[in-house]
């Protein structure tokens, strides 16, 4: 879904977007807080993504033995 840069593009935007509408006090704002849930949905189901694409890769075995 997402590729590395991506994810963490999009969690500094998250952090930093929490972080200016919280001091400029409009976190309560529906439209603010639609978009900030959003990023963290997609984040959070990029990580699930992640996780089940990896546990589909089969490990390679050493070879050496």
């Amino acid at each position: 879904m997402l590729n590395d840069k991506q994810s963490l593009l999009l969690t500094g935007l998250m952090v930093g977007g929490i972080f200016v509408f919280g001091i400029l006090d409009i976190l309560d704002n529906f439209m603010v807080l639609t978009a900030l849930t959003i990023m963290f949905f997609t984040i959070i189901i990029n990580m699930f993504s992640f996780l089940k694409k990896s546990k589909d890769i089969p490990k390679e075995e050493n070879q050496d033995k």
